[in-house]
C-alpha cells in the first residue's frame, strides 16, 4: 500500500480573523520538495481574499484527473507501440449542487490532443479504446463520485 502526503501550510499576518476578512492564500508542500501557491477560488471567496495567481482545490482537483488520465495513456500507448510526441489536455471542472444541495464538482470533462510519429499510427477507433482503457485504469478517476468524461480532440475524428 502506497502513502502520499502533501503538507498545507497557512498563517494568520496581522489581519483580522472572525470577521472572515483574512487571506486564504496559503502553501501547498509536496513529498519531492516543491513548493506552489494555493488559495481558495476567487469563485467562492471574493478578491483580495483569495489570491487569483494561487492553485485552488478546484483547480487542482481537476489537474489531478487530467495529469492521471495523461500518464495512464502515455503507458499504454508505449505497450501498444505508438510513439506519442505531444499531449496536450485542456481540462474543466463544473461545480454544481448535488441531490443534497451541497458544492460538488459534478462533471469533470477531459479534453486531450495527442500527436504520434513513427510507423505505427492508431486508428480513431484506436485512439478512442486507448483514451477508455487510461480512464478505466486511472487511479483519480477511481476515487471520486464526480462524472469524469474525456472528450479527445484533434484531426483524428
Amino acid at each position: 500500500m502506497a502513502h502520499y502526503t502533501a503538507e498545507i501550510l497557512w498563517s494568520r499576518s496581522d489581519e483580522p480573523f472572525i470577521d472572515n476578512r483574512y487571506s486564504r492564500k496559503h502553501i501547498l508542500r509536496f513529498d519531492g520538495g516543491i513548493e506552489i501557491a494555493g488559495s481558495s477560488s476567487p469563485h467562492v471567496i471574493p478578491l483580495p481574499y483569495s489570491a487569483a495567481d494561487a492553485v485552488d482545490p478546484e483547480e487542482a482537483f481537476v489537474a489531478s484527473l487530467s495529469s492521471c488520465h495523461m500518464l495512464w495513456f502515455l503507458f499504454l500507448a508505449a505497450q501498444q507501440g505508438f510513439v506519442v510526441d505531444h499531449y496536450h489536455d485542456i481540462a474543466e471542472g463544473v461545480m454544481a449542487k448535488n441531490e443534497l444541495g451541497k458544492l460538488m464538482m459534478s462533471v469533470v470533462t477531459l479534453r486531450p490532443e495527442v500527436t504520434f510519429s513513427g510507423q505505427k499510427q492508431p486508428t480513431p477507433t484506436a485512439l478512442l479504446a486507448l483514451h477508455h482503457q487510461a480512464h478505466e485504469e486511472c487511479f483519480i478517476a477511481n476515487s471520486v463520485k464526480a462524472a469524469v468524461r474525456c472528450e479527445p480532440r484533434g484531426s483524428a475524428f
